[in-house]
């Protein structure tokens, strides 16, 4: 696949009137594959393992939630970046272990490092937290500004969009989504 994306490369330069050879232009298709491979990494990466290692609590009945986790992704429709953060949320049954801090950043960027739409990644996580881990619901909140929508098209830059998904208890409980919003508002 990489031989074919430098080929690919080498070919759009060159349609674009520039010298593949030239010495700025000689390592780029090279680099673009190894920085596709980078960006979508997270096809080589299993949610599961990520939320395997759990720890015990003595007590584990209310919100944990992880806000501001930096990120960014590639759009599906269009092959450009958009970043943003997210807030991570989940209800661990009473008693249940709970995961390390730094897995549920691990598991957005899993995601995250996927060709994606936003709508898509904000349900990915979800998902995958309650699938690996024992809950009572999950949320996460994702806000994020767009290469597509700032830098061609419509071109609005400083636009974000917005996505959530909540489920179990978050879904159900009004005063619950509340204190996950004032979770995420730093409030």
């Amino acid at each position: 696949m990489t031989t074919d994306l430098t080929a690919g490369i080498r070919a759009w330069l060159t349609e674009r009137g520039l010298d593949p050879d030239e010495p700025n232009l000689r390592d780029t298709p090279a680099r673009v594959a190894r920085a596709w491979a980078e960006l979508t990494c997270g096809y080589d990466q299993d949610p599961a393992e990520v939320l395997e290692r759990t720890f015990p609590v003595d007590r584990s009945d209310g919100v944990i939630a992880v806000t501001g986790v930096p990120f960014t992704s590639m759009c599906a429709h269009h092959l450009m970046p958009f970043s943003g953060t997210a807030t991570i949320a989940y209800l661990p049954v009473a008693g249940a272990p709970v995961a390390g801090l730094s897995k549920l950043p691990r598991l957005l960027d899993v995601f995250a490092h996927r060709l994606q739409a936003q709508e898509q990644l904000t349900h990915q996580v979800t998902e995958a937290v309650d699938a690996h881990l024992k809950t009572e619901g999950s949320a996460c909140i994702v806000r994020a500004e767009h290469g597509c929508m700032t830098q061609r098209g419509i071109r609005k830059p400083g636009a974000a969009m917005v996505t959530t998904a909540v489920t179990g208890r978050f879904a159900t409980d009004p005063e619950l989504r509340a204190q996950l919003w004032d979770l995420h508002r730093g409030g």
